[in-house]
């Protein structure tokens, strides 16, 4: 089978020269993210369902779309929202019932053709899902209430994604993979990056002080580089970013939404740096009958490790212990 993509030559040098490079256009909204969008109807249903049930808000709100349902009702719920539309587990407390979602949409996203046939040009045709894989759904800072603040609902410190994996993948050639489901401009959340950033390697994250990213690792002020550039982008753009790229989400200083997709990939057989956490082969030429395409044994995998980390002690999931200067 013969890749097509709309990776250029130029793209891949932007990409070496800058540590990132957005593809304008790759993915198609009505293909691509229609179904993902129907089945986070469902998933809110349930959850705003939830929250009448137990008392925290009085009326459904039924008929809005997704987005302006969800402004609708985590205001006047006052109840988190983020693993329960989360593609992953947090780091930390993780139990038998923590929510999650791993639906067959979700996982169809994950293996969309024209999103393998990019990668496919930055990493080989080996391709594995690696399980550092998130959807940031912000509210706007304004509306968001205290209870439903986290990394995946509010703005994002500066950080390399190198930075919140464990040093066994150091060496691996991850690939960050980020799209906006909504548009993602300056005012309502996008990314910023330092261009070239990924040639001065991993440098010191510590816990965030911040008081609006309290949890977060990150790199701590005086680390971070100038010449920082916001990444204005739409539905069906993507961006391709080196692991040691140094970037942060802007705050949501607007009256919408910002959904955001970021996927990690990398060649088969490589640490993920998420030991704990489920991957699985998105393509593979060389062992073809090796690629998942069972979207129920993907969500069966999760649950095990769900399983798995409920019963044992909290792991590690990252390398850093706040003992660095850089961290007084």
């Amino acid at each position: 089978m013969v890749s097509s993509t709309r990776i250029t030559a130029a793209d891949l040098a932007r990409f070496e020269e800058h540590g990132f490079v957005i593809i304008r256009g790759l993915l198609d909204p009505a293909r691509d993210f229609a179904p993902v969008e129907a089945e986070y109807d469902v998933v809110l249903d349930e959850l705003v369902n939830h929250w009448i049930d137990q008392g925290h808000l009085d009326q459904p709100h039924a008929g809005l779309r997704f987005a302006e349902r969800l402004l609708q009702t985590v205001p006047r719920a006052r109840q988190p929202y983020d693993l329960a539309l989360d593609i992953s587990l947090p780091q930390a407390d993780i139990r038998c019932d923590t929510p999650m979602h791993h639906g067959p949409a979700v996982f169809d996203l994950l293996r969309t053709p024209v999103l393998l046939d990019a990668v496919e040009q930055f990493i080989g045709p080996e391709i594995y899902s690696n399980p550092v894989q998130h959807t940031r759904i912000k509210l706007p800072e304004s509306l968001l209430p205290t209870e439903a603040w986290s990394g995946l609902t509010s703005r994002i410190d500066w950080h390399q994604d190198q930075g919140v994996i464990t040093g066994d993948a150091d060496g691996c050639e991850i690939l960050t993979v980020w799209f906006p489901i909504t548009e993602a401009h300056v005012d309502n959340s996008c990314l910023a990056v330092v261009p070239g950033s990924h040639k001065r390697n991993l440098v010191t994250h510590c816990q965030s002080t911040n008081p609006l990213t309290r949890g977060q690792v990150a790199i701590p002020d005086n680390l971070v580089e100038p010449h920082q550039l916001p990444l204005p982008m739409d539905p069906g753009d993507v961006l391709f970013m080196h692991r040691c790229t140094q970037h942060a989400g802007l705050p949501n200083r607007s009256d919408r939404i910002r959904w955001s997709f970021d996927l990690r990939y990398q060649p088969i057989g490589q640490p993920t740096g998420r030991e704990w956490f489920p991957g699985f082969v998105a393509r593979s030429r060389a062992h073809p009958e090796t690629v998942l395409d069972d979207a129920g044994a993907w969500d069966a995998s999760w649950h095990d490790a769900r399983s798995r980390l409920a019963a044992g002690d909290d792991v590690r999931f990252n390398r850093w212990k706040g003992d660095s200067p850089y961290c007084a």
